[in-house]
């Protein structure tokens, strides 16, 4: 068995204290083996690899629960517009132009910049999975990937040619990279995509096993519009047409009433908080509280990188406990244990990962966070300090699957420099391409 050690850490526990412990790891199956309360105060067992901990927080490994990962090459472009410009009069047209070889250089870009801020496993909605998949496999990391579909401005061929393709992408990358990849079928929303295309595709979708991730209750207009056009809010409209069950994930769910918090209790979905993305676009602040109380799980996702504009989930951690407090005029409205659940276990619980806490049995995705910086100082919280304190820069080292994939900030499976400087001539030519340059 080839055993890897991470050493002379504090060890955040799923109770959220933190102890000096040791953490075994099966390289063999991926998986932790034994915390080591205290540590060991000789030398490691010379066939052991050892990672150090010291002056870090070894905690799991965060989970991106919604992204668009390769809009990295938007990322920077078109700044402070409203959803429904951005998306109809800039998104869109760039992303017609996009080729494989694009979406492929942006994945390797972002997925650089997750390993590098502690994300080992992400869900995203875009385009040509099979190039985001390539780049799963040769990174390391977990992810759940697929096809999103969308039927406006498209003849109902083409439409339910697309709806088609998010089901046949989801087999095909489906269990790829030795398990680590899995998939969903991605109608974008309730509103791009008509009614008779996921009447016709959800049922197959369904029968084939496959979850589903989209978007919704996203902004008001979009509600209202919905609203008008079928008479229903858009999760009871959701509901009517089965895209409500356990294991789909829904992006946004920001304006919400009882009833849909109800129905997203009752279904067992999951909720995917964005919280800066909704509020550089102005969507609002989704009710993290009301949802939570009433049952229902809420992740924690970045968005893609043009509209966020990065992909630090340490960030998105802070920013939903600070918007909850402003939502709610209460301090307490999202404590920090909380937060960390929704980028750990909660992510791990919708995404089907046996993971989010430090357990023997449990996979072995962990993170380290050097909290050696005066930042940290004194120190007297470590979990506010993750919340709070903590961004993507201090992650020293990432192990996903038991393999390490950060050691000292070096990124060991990706050239980083590589990625940069390809994602830059990819964009360069798809904007002239697009006619924006």
């Amino acid at each position: 068995m080839s055993t890897l050690r991470i050493q002379n850490g504090r060890v955040l526990r799923p109770d959220h204290t933190t102890e000096r412990a040791d953490l075994l790891i099966d390289q063999a199956d991926g998986t932790i083996s034994e915390v080591v309360d205290g540590g060991t105060d000789g030398d490691a067992d010379p066939d052991e690899t050892v990672v150090d901990a010291t002056d870090g927080i070894v905690m799991p490994g965060l989970i991106n629960a919604h992204t668009h990962i390769a809009m990295t090459l938007l990322r920077g472009f078109a700044e402070d517009e409203p959803l429904e410009s951005w998306l109809n009069e800039v998104v869109w047209p760039v992303e017609a132009a996009l080729k494989p070889a694009d979406v492929r250089a942006g994945a390797r870009l972002g997925i650089a910049e997750m390993i590098r801020s502690g994300i080992t496993a992400f869900s995203d909605m875009y385009f040509e999975a099979s190039e985001t998949a390539d780049v799963v496999e040769a990174a390391g990391v977990r992810a759940t990937l697929g096809h999103t579909a969308i039927s406006v401005g498209k003849d109902p061929e083409a439409a339910h040619s697309d709806v088609k393709r998010s089901i046949e992408t989801a087999v095909a990358v489906d269990g790829r990279a030795d398990g680590r990849i899995g998939a969903t079928v991605q109608p974008h929303s309730t509103s791009t995509v008509g009614r008779e295309y996921l009447e016709s595709h959800v049922p197959t979708a369904r029968s084939e096993g496959y979850p589903l991730h989209y978007h919704t209750n996203e902004s008001k207009r979009e509600v209202e519009e919905l609203v008008e056009s079928t008479g229903k809010r858009p999760i009871v409209y959701a509901d009517d047409l089965d895209m409500l069950r356990s294991g789909d994930l829904l992006a946004h769910c920001i304006h919400v009433d009882e009833t849909e918090v109800e129905l997203l209790a009752e279904r067992d979905v999951t909720v995917v908080h964005n919280p800066a993305a909704n509020m550089k676009v102005a969507s609002g602040i989704a009710p993290v509280t009301r949802l939570r109380e009433a049952g229902v799980r809420v992740a924690l996702g970045t968005d893609g990188p043009a509209s966020n504009n990065d992909l630090d989930l340490f960030d998105e951690m802070c920013d939903a406990a600070m918007s909850a407090k402003v939502d709610t005029g209460n301090a307490a409205a999202l404590p920090a244990e909380v937060v960390i659940d929704m980028a750990t276990k909660n992510g791990a619980a919708a995404l089907g990962i046996d993971g989010g806490r430090i357990e023997p049995g449990r996979v072995a995705d962990v993170i380290v966070v050097d909290t050696s910086e005066p930042k940290f100082g004194p120190g007297h919280d470590p979990v506010t300090d993750l919340v709070y304190t903590a961004n993507g820069n201090d992650v020293r080292h990432t192990i996903c699957d038991g393999e390490v994939l950060m050691r000292d900030r070096e990124l060991l499976t990706l050239d980083v420099d590589r990625a940069k400087s390809e994602a830059a001539r990819r964009a360069e030519r798809l904007f002239e391409r697009a006619g924006v340059a």
